[in-house]
């Protein structure tokens, strides 16, 4: 199996510029954008998941092997939230770095638990377990086969940081992080006969939702937090029951008493994100300020600043947050507050 790049990065801790990065690959070569993930994550992800697993054990000696699992998970669900998150108006261009980092949270989560099975993060092997357990390939010998074939350093030469401007390629790719993140079901998912109905209606429910968030988004941009805070705790879930029936033949562990992390924060803050439009509408009504007589010029104008500003604020929010936790635990991994 051809080994990942040798570039000074292999090894290294994950920094905040390895989601570009994987984006720009997948941009330059979508039709290997698992792949490329699967690399990725080896590279960048399997020492330091290498060094967690050895950490969990150290901080619970008492802990037994389901217990370790279910701490595993928790971090993993929580990581995927906080570092994968996202907000609307004008910053829903951020999505594909988003979900870059989403996917290699998730993909650190299942090297971690092949980590606790006694397996080596590091190893070659662990990339192809990742593209079955994703559902990218049926199993691990089409997937060595797939490895084999990728071409990293085409990718690495045709991956300008240009590529990111080309919106059809951009938009292909994301549709299919947000599949290999579970989020959408692949075209080729079928709801047996007798679910059809129920499967159809399920369907359209959920696209009639992401399109009642995008719409009340553009004015409250922070109404995305708790629909995707769900959205990867369920999805992370899911690859993580997958990935412990594959090495410990059982699901993995939910840990009780627990909520989904950061969820109860991200309500917090789209309920604020919905009340500061309220707010400017009030207040511009009261003041009586007009644009040709009307009130509604002047209404929009400060509802899409307020977007703007709310959006930005929680951007840098964020971008701080992700800083001192990369400084502070130098895993890229956070502290495990998760809150978005």
């Amino acid at each position: 199996m051809a080994e990942p790049g040798s570039g000074t990065g292999a090894g290294d801790e994950p920094g905040p510029g390895l989601p570009r990065s994987l984006l720009r690959a997948g941009v330059a070569d979508p039709e290997h954008l698992p792949e490329h993930l699967a690399w990725f994550a080896l590279r960048h992800m399997g020492p330091a998941a290498d060094r967690a697993v050895a950490r969990v054990r150290e901080q619970h000696p008492d802990a037994g092997p389901a217990e370790l699992r279910a701490l595993v998970v928790a971090r993993g669900r929580r990581n995927t939230v906080a570092e994968g998150a996202f907000v609307g108006g004008p910053f829903l261009l951020l999505v594909p770095v988003a979900f870059c980092a989403a996917l290699l949270n998730q993909a650190r989560t299942v090297l971690e638990l092949a980590g606790l099975d006694g397996r080596d993060p590091t190893s070659p092997e662990r990339a192809a377990e990742l593209l079955v357990l994703m559902g990218v390939h049926p199993d691990t010998e089409t997937a060595r086969r797939a490895l084999v074939s990728l071409d990293l350093d085409r990718a690495e030469r045709t991956a300008p940081r240009r590529a990111l401007l080309r919106p059809a390629a951009l938009r292909a790719v994301t549709v299919r992080m947000a599949r290999l993140l579970g989020l959408v079901s692949p075209p080729g998912d079928r709801t047996p006969d007798r679910g059809r109905l129920r499967g159809t209606a399920v369907a359209v429910a959920k696209i009639l939702l992401v399109a009642a968030v995008f719409a009340v988004g553009l004015v409250a941009p922070l109404v995305w937090l708790p629909y995707m805070a769900l959205s990867y705790h369920w999805a992370t879930g899911r690859l993580a029951d997958r990935a412990a029936l594959y090495y410990f033949s059982e699901p993995a562990p939910r840990r009780a008493g627990r909520t989904a992390p950061g969820l109860t924060a991200a309500y917090a803050k789209a309920v604020v994100s919905m009340l500061l439009p309220a707010l400017l509408t009030v207040l511009v009504l009261v003041v009586g300020v007009r644009i040709e007589r009307s009130h509604w010029p002047v209404v929009t104008m400060a509802l899409a600043l307020g977007s703007l500003a709310t959006g930005a604020w929680w951007q840098s929010r964020h971008r701080s947050r992700r800083n001192r936790t990369d400084d502070g635990d130098g895993t890229g991994r956070g502290n495990g507050s998760g809150s978005p």
